[in-house]
């Protein structure tokens, strides 16, 4: 299970957000150190930075090739909340426009097919979205537009619903929505606008479908996601799918006839399995969706569909081990849009695919891979055949878009650099577009990051990036922090990790390995702790530390684990294990697996790896580190959110009341109101200042192990 598929390090926000090789030193190395610059005009990273740096996103070109469009996220401290806003940069460089106000938060933006417009999500003057204005709280998401020639930004739906999702049908004259179906409060709502400011009144959650809860969404009902269209003319929307299923990912079919989206449609009931099949309904049914084209019919989760030019074709994701789910490698395939025989492309490369879209010659299938500690840009002939890597290299390839010229626009980030927009021009060189970050990271002495080799215990080669305190000199042992990342199918990659980055600013060693069950490194790599967490992984995350501590880096007698989601579960089982660790810090971690079944969102990914609990109770038992609680030693710190459906509470209070009654050095810090991924800016800051107080107490044996301002027992 993915308990948090965008969890590598501590913190969830998106901001910050190696196969065979020799057991030898790095293979790249970013940053600044004792052989780098080390001028005193330069400074050293703080928690503050993580306010003043961008996350730029969602690359879109523009129909002529002449523009890229791109998000761009920040966390505003002071009013304790998170902006996204607007811009576009010319393709061929130049400086970049703001397209949406600063305190109007937008996103998802999408160029009309006649590059007219430029239609955008927001919730403007509401609370509705993603950092928004939380005084108002009556504003739904829904379509903006600007019109190129000028002017002010218009609403163009208006629906009782949030729209979640949107894309232009080609002719620009319509648009297909992905709306959830309303609630009773919406209907009335709808019906009586004049009385916004009357409170409904709560009702209680009837609950009648198996899988029946999720992180932020919470308590599940059978409100279902489905399509509809919208007239830009006459704002007429019509609903084209319908039934007791989920419907997202819509994609136009270049005649503006047919609608691509992936769904759920297995009987007696799709919340018993992950599979996923691509299906293509009539642009203009009037029936609801009742007549559909079954395009794919893998037994795995299929997603991301993209029509060839031509319209014959219909390109997606495809996993072919369905009851392997998330340890299935994520593949590339293509069908027949009527639907037909499905040709994979991408098994000879055996790493997982994402995003496929065709060039607009149809020639080739583009795609972003998951491979060795990185995420390149790749592409596949349609028909099949070798696989070209346009943007390789040790990069982090976030998001692209392609131009109607060949084009390509990409985020692409770095070790040493949060993600910045890059083009590539046909034929031409990859050029950096945007400088978002650059103002704050010039001002910041990095610490070199290696991307190391080293032998597991049953001599598996595991590889894993290691950050040098900043100012490291040879010969010098440092403290030294062990952050398994989440996932578990997941991994660190080449890009500019914040949490590594500030603990290797405050003296740390810093170790992000990718042991075996993490994604980038083959199937068989991937799977091989199916079932079996907290065995190879453990060894494959000591076998770093002992790495480390045979180059001389890391102090054995200063060392610290911590993580986030499964990476707070393998802290977890790592201190059952062993007490070479100073401290720990168990972020949103798991302990006594049974109290997870039919509380979090897992239930079908439990039974799939480890079985019914009352069927299959002594696995459960087996690998759950409540088990072996009396063997932990070592001072540990446990943070969650209280409204987190992911990994619930329960499990640190769990947690904290054993080590407590155990007479274990433990704290419990309750985050409310927080789900999984933490948002709220002044949690964020409080989260990255304990760290380094616990840390800093028990793995230096400095200061005290809380803020000085708390009065709280150790």
């Amino acid at each position: 299970m993915n308990f948090c598929k965008f969890c590598a390090g501590i913190v969830a926000v998106a901001i910050f957000t190696g196969a065979a090789g020799a057991q030898a030193p790095a293979v790249a190395t970013a940053g600044t150190g004792a052989g780098g610059d080390t001028s005193a005009a330069k400074r050293v990273l703080s928690v503050d930075d993580y306010f003043r740096l961008k996350e730029l996103e969602d690359p879109r070109i523009s129909p002529d090739s002449k523009w890229v469009s791109y998000t761009v996220k920040s966390a505003n401290l002071k009013e304790d909340k998170n902006e996204e806003r607007i811009w576009m940069v010319p393709a061929s460089g130049g400086a970049a426009i703001p397209l949406t106000a600063e305190k109007s938060s937008s996103s998802h933006a999408r160029w009309s097919p006649d590059g007219k417009y430029l239609a955008f999500l927001s919730s403007r003057g509401g609370g509705g979205g993603e950092g928004g204005d939380t005084d108002a709280d009556d504003s739904k998401t829904q379509v903006w537009i600007l019109n190129r020639e000028g002017g002010e930004a218009t609403q163009l739906t208006e629906s009782a619903q949030e729209v979640k999702n949107f894309a232009w049908a080609p002719a620009s004259d319509r648009l297909v929505l992905e709306l959830q179906d309303p609630s009773p409060e919406e209907i009335a709502g709808a019906k009586k606008k004049d009385d916004s400011k009357a409170k409904p009144k709560p009702r209680p959650w009837v609950i009648d479908r198996l899988h029946f809860k999720e992180d932020e969404p919470g308590y599940l009902n059978r409100r279902r996601t489905h399509l509809y269209v919208f007239g830009i003319a006459d704002h007429k929307v019509t609903q084209i799918t319908s039934g007791d299923y989920d419907d997202s990912g819509p994609a136009w079919s270049p005649d503006g006839t047919k609608i691509a989206f992936a769904s759920n449609r297995t009987s007696p009931d799709p919340d018993l399995n992950f599979n996923e099949d691509i299906w293509v309904v009539d642009a203009n049914n009037s029936d609801q969706g009742k007549s559909l084209v079954h395009v794919t019919t893998n037994e795995g989760a299929e997603d991301s569909p993209a029509w060839s030019p031509d319209g014959k074709w219909i390109a997606y994701t495809t996993q072919l081990e369905a009851k392997l789910f998330d340890y299935s490698t994520i593949q590339i395939a293509v069908s027949p849009a009527t639907g037909g025989e499905a040709k994979v492309l991408t098994r000879s490369l055996d790493r997982n695919s994402t995003i496929p879209k065709f060039s607009a010659d149809g020639k080739w299938i583009y795609f972003i891979a998951d491979d060795d500690g990185t995420q390149n840009l790749l592409r596949v002939p349609a028909e099949g055949g070798a696989i070209e890597r346009p943007i390789g290299g040790r990069k982090m390839v976030q998001g692209y878009s392609l131009g109607k010229d060949g084009s390509v626009a990409a985020m692409i980030a770095e070790l040493s650099h949060l993600a910045e927009l890059y083009g590539l021009p046909p034929g031409g060189e990859l050029k950096k577009l945007t400088t978002t970050n650059d103002a704050v990271m010039t001002e910041l002495r990095l610490p070199e990051v290696e991307y190391v080799h080293f032998k597991s215990k049953d001599g598996t080669t595991v590889a894993g990036y290691l950050y040098k305190p900043v100012g490291y000199q040879a010969g010098t042992k440092y403290p030294t922090l062990l952050r398994p990342h989440g996932g578990p199918v997941w991994a660190y990659y080449a890009e500019f990790e914040f949490d590594a980055q500030l603990f290797a600013a405050n003296g740390y060693a810093v170790l992000t390995p990718n042991p075996r069950g993490s994604s980038g490194y083959g199937h068989d790599y991937c799977k091989a702790i199916f079932a079996d967490w907290g065995h190879k992984d453990f060894e494959d995350d000591m076998a770093m530390v002992d790495y480390a501590v045979a180059q001389g880096i890391a102090d054995p007698g200063k060392l610290g684990v911590g993580g986030w989601s499964y990476g707070g579960i393998s802290t977890n089982f790592i201190i059952t294990q062993t007490t070479r660790f100073k401290a720990a810090i168990s972020g949103a971690g798991e302990f006594l697996y049974i109290t997870n079944w039919g509380h979090d969102l897992y239930s079908r990914g439990w039974e799939y790896e480890l079985g019914l609990p009352w069927e299959n109770r002594a696995l459960w038992e087996k690998i759950s580190p409540f088990n072996r609680v009396t063997a932990i030693k070592t001072p540990t710190m446990i943070m969650g959110g209280d409204a987190d459906a992911n990994v619930p509470l329960i499990n640190g209070e769990q947690m904290y009341q054993s080590l407590k009654r155990l007479g274990v050095p433990t704290l419990l810090v309750v985050y409310p109101g927080e789900f999984h991924e933490f948002t709220r800016p002044t949690f964020i800051k409080d989260r990255y200042e304990r760290d380094l107080f616990w840390y800093g107490h028990y793995v230096k044996g400095e200061g005290p192990s809380i803020p000085p301002d708390e009065k709280a027992a150790d």
